[in-house]
Order: C-alpha cells, then structure tokens, then sequence
C-alpha cells in the first residue's frame, strides 16, 4: 500500500481522538477520501494503542491536543445539555399523548424524572443547613453475650 498523505493521517489521528472506533475510521475516510484502508492501519495512527507506539510525535501531539479539546467541548453538543434533552422529552411526551400511547408518555416521563433527580449525575449531594434529618430505613441489632470473652454476634 502506498504511503499516506498527510491529509488522510490527520483526519484519522483526530477521528481516533475522537473515540472513533478504527472500524468506523476505514468506513469515514473510504467516504472521504475514497481510499481502503485496513483496520490494523488505522489503528497504528493511535498512539494509545500498542500498535502505535512507533507514531511520529507530530501526530501524537495532534492526538493529544483534539482529544483534550474534544472532552472540554461536551458543552456544545447539545444533546449533553440538560435542558435540551428535558425540552426533547416534553416534544416526545406531547406527541406520544397525541398519539394516545400513554405507556411510552410515562416512560418518557419516568425519564424525565430521573433526568430532573440528577439519577445519571456523579456526584454525592450536600447536606445543606434545615434539611431534615434521613429516615432510617432499616434497623439492625445483634445481641452479644456479655459473658462469654471475644463474642461474635
């Protein structure tokens, strides 16, 4: 196979940053370029790989830098965005009604609901002054043998 241009190996650098599969590379640069490329080619423009540790630096630093900048970006996808998919579900849960198939309207706003009591966040909630204290929801008491030394209960 003949070299690659640099064109094409920047394109695959940033889509592999990009979390692209190789599979959906060799797919996106057959459309692009109209070149065939292998899988384990593709892959050899990834640095995090095995397969290309041997990348040249300029290309890694390509990699490294559409990477950061893809993941400080989620804010302008908008489907990331809370708001846009809660307005999303709104259109979904008015057609569904419209439709009068109430099993995929609560389904819809099952989601809703989980999506507003930050369920799919990671992050611990702060207990803020006034708040009531938590309820217990179960109780559990073992009895020990006082007499017996080291009881196990």
């Amino acid at each position: 196979m003949a070299a690659l241009k640099n064109e094409v190996k920047g394109f695959i650098v940033q889509a592999l940053a990009c979390f692209d599969t190789p599979s959906q590379v060799v797919e996106q640069v057959k459309q692009e370029f109209g070149i065939e490329i292998s899988r384990q080619l593709c892959e050899s423009h990834d640095p995090t790989k095995r397969a290309g540790v041997n990348l040249a630096v300029k290309w890694v630093t390509l990699f490294h830098d559409t990477r950061k900048r893809f993941r400080e970006e989620t804010a302008d996808i908008p489907i990331a965005n809370r708001a846009f998919r809660l307005r999303a579900m709104n259109r979904f849960v008015e057609k569904a009604e419209s439709m009068k198939n109430i099993g995929l309207a609560m389904q819809i706003l099952e989601q809703a609901a989980k999506e507003t009591g930050d369920i799919y966040v990671n992050r611990a909630r702060k207990e803020e002054a006034g708040d009531e204290p938590v309820i217990p929801t179960r109780i559990q008491v073992d009895v020990v043998d006082a007499r017996k030394p080291n009881a196990e209960p």
